[in-house]
């Protein structure tokens, strides 16, 4: 799958000492065939673009990172099983964390492209040509150099949906279901990304007295996409395919989902214990919240086996003093915790 994909490129860049950024010069021809997995497309991309594919794979990164993030409390903490790709076989079933592992990881592909745009590192994009919003007060300047949203968007479209795109599965098949969901769920995190990306300003004038101003496009903190997309995670559309072919919602009583809301066609296992079919790591072994009430306390993370306590030291910045002028300096404190592990 494309995304599965993007984490195969971040793992050749990972995992290959020849493939330095020095080696991304335009007609290095040996980086696009060096990287595993790669469509037919993506390759015809790659040698095109070759100084974007550092970019793509940081995107993939960043998009992982915010995964874990976001699902660092939950039975399913976006780990992996195999090595054959960063997600492993969770891939392979159509759920809801995989749309969200879509969603999250061509929204970073958008962002590192947009801003690897702005600093001047690619050869085809530059700053934002984004149009002046009409509610820019008349004397704030519209310049700047801002996030080139619309190429990051663009460009990530292209790469990223290229391996669906490139398929031809029989109209109505599962393979086509699945298809239809990716492309969906990758579209409903690229337009997070547009949709959080906001008016930036700078003031000038004499001592800052901000009698002028100047403003541009600015892409959200990747965290605000992150947070949106799960939520859009919580409140995930179950499809399924109709007579004509075309993905519909399973319960019709619902509002139809838009195309910047996550969409999956098949329930999650329940990721309790190690099952290599599904990918799951189970939760043996996982540190459990024992007052709560939620999904990181014992009782629901451990899935009803129980969990054992025991004491651990941990170390923390304590006693910090503000320095004049400006640093804060502290002390760093050991202290013995309680803390509590699934069965």
């Amino acid at each position: 799958h494309s995304n599965v994909v993007i984490y195969k490129i971040l793992k050749s860049l990972a995992m290959n000492p020849l493939l330095i950024p020095e080696a991304y010069i335009i007609g290095a021809q040996p980086l696009c065939s060096q990287l595993v997995g790669l469509s037919q497309g993506q390759k015809k991309l790659c040698q095109l673009y070759q100084d974007h594919m550092q970019y793509i794979g940081e995107g993939a990164k960043t998009g992982i990172r915010e995964c874990q993030y976001q699902f660092r409390h939950r039975r399913w903490n976006c780990s992996t099983v195999d090595n054959s790709s960063v997600f492993g076989r969770v891939m392979h079933i159509a759920s809801r964390e995989t749309a969200f592992t879509y969603a999250i990881s061509a929204a970073g592909v958008v962002n590192a492209v947009s801003r690897a745009c702005r600093e001047g590192e690619l050869s085809s994009c530059g700053c934002s040509r984004a149009a002046r919003p009409k509610d820019l007060p008349r004397d704030w300047l519209w310049g700047g150099c801002g996030d080139n949203l619309l190429y990051g968007y663009r460009f990530s479209k292209e790469f990223v949906d290229a391996r669906e795109r490139e398929k031809s599965y029989t109209k109505g098949s599962d393979e086509s279901a699945r298809q239809l969901m990716n492309v969906h769920n990758n579209e409903a995190g690229r337009r997070t990304v547009s949709d959080l990306a906001h008016v930036s300003c700078k003031c000038h004038g004499v001592s800052g007295s901000c009698s002028l101003k100047t403003c541009w496009l600015q892409l959200a903190d990747f965290r605000k996409v992150g947070d949106a997309l799960k939520e859009k995670y919580d409140s995930a559309a179950a499809m399924k395919l109709n007579a004509r072919g075309k993905l519909v919602q399973r319960n019709s009583k619902f509002n139809a989902p838009t195309s910047n809301d996550l969409v999956y066609l098949e329930s999650s296992p329940d990721y309790c214990l190690m099952n290599q079919s599904t990918g799951s790591l189970g939760t043996v072994g996982r540190l459990c919240n024992k007052t709560s009430e939620g999904m990181d306390g014992c009782e629901l993370m451990c899935c009803g086996r129980g969990y054992d306590q025991y004491k651990a030291q941990i170390v923390e910045r304590c006693h910090c003093k503000f320095h004049w002028c400006c640093y804060v300096k502290c002390k760093r404190c050991t202290k013995i915790v309680d803390q509590f592990v699934c069965k």
